[in-house]
């Protein structure tokens, strides 16, 4: 007497590659928007960026000026290109531009990026006791860029 054997099943069923796609669907779905908010946090950057050489700058300006109120003047270290400030940095793909004014006896530098609704980042420097205070303001604190 010949037993036959059954041959053996290969593969995967119907069902199981449904709660695959499933899975890969809802990872997709939870990961494409964080990934979107990581590269316009890292994009950025740039923007930030380019406030740092100023920021040194008008730090490095205060001291050896002995500066207590900012004025809007290269020897008030409230003016682009001159005593330890550098000039501004011109415009790239992202970076729209920075501005550098005073304000109540306060320095502000202020970056934009190239969106259609730009994005702002505002260093608000104040001098106390031959150091400067920076406080950080500006849309992007709201959007959550900074």
């Amino acid at each position: 007497m010949r037993v036959q054997q059954k041959a053996q099943q290969q593969g995967f069923t119907l069902i199981e590659l449904m709660i695959v796609v499933a899975i890969v669907a809802i990872l997709a779905g939870v990961g494409m928007p964080a990934y979107q908010n990581y590269t316009n946090k890292a994009k950025f950057t740039e923007i930030i960026a380019a406030t740092s050489s100023i920021k040194t700058g008008i730090e490095i300006c205060a001291q050896i000026e002995n500066i207590t109120e900012f004025a809007a003047t290269v020897a008030g270290c409230g003016a682009f290109g001159g005593n330890n400030i550098p000039t501004a940095p011109t415009a790239t793909d992202e970076l729209k531009d920075v501005k550098l004014t005073v304000v109540a006896k306060k320095v502000l530098i202020t970056s934009r990026n190239n969106d259609t609704t730009p994005i702002t980042y505002i260093l608000t420097g104040a001098a106390s006791g031959g150091a400067i205070a920076w406080v950080q303001t500006g849309s992007c604190t709201t959007s959550g860029h900074c």
